[in-house]
């Protein structure tokens, strides 16, 4: 078999294999932080997190269908391991750059919604004065 072919099967089997793990780790730990940023909406924070695994898992899978190319012939056994480090590597970073940008955008949004929470007045007005018009 052609060495190029097993580094393409092991590539696409680890590479899935990440995303998933990833993926299923992210939804199941983001979850709590998904009710806080989004108030204690259970049902909202259960949709929200879908929603980013299902764009988690297209942005992921394209990139990694995209990324499977490989320009030379690989002719030895040290050349499958150097194109799936280099490969594997890369999806590696790919993965941890998206997770730190989902992260960041939702720790503006819960920052935001402390932010709102302290605004409000501790004690409710008791009388209101009236504007002459």
């Amino acid at each position: 078999m052609d060495l190029t072919v097993v580094a393409y099967v092991i590539y696409l089997a680890v590479s899935i294999g990440l995303t998933v793990w990833v993926a299923r780790t992210l939804s199941r730990n983001g979850r709590v932080f998904l009710g806080d940023v989004l108030r204690g909406d259970e049902k909202l924070a259960d949709a929200v997190n879908h929603l980013l695994v299902v764009g988690f898992y297209l942005v992921n899978l394209g990139f990694i269908a995209l990324y499977l190319r490989e320009d030379g012939t690989i002719t030895d056994t040290r050349g499958v391991f150097e194109t799936l480090s280099r490969q594997l590597g890369v999806v590696l970073l790919v993965l941890g750059l998206m997770h730190l940008g989902n992260v960041f955008t939702l720790n503006k949004f819960r920052r935001r919604g402390l932010l709102d929470r302290e605004q409000q007045p501790p004690v409710l007005p008791q009388a209101y004065t009236q504007v002459q018009g």
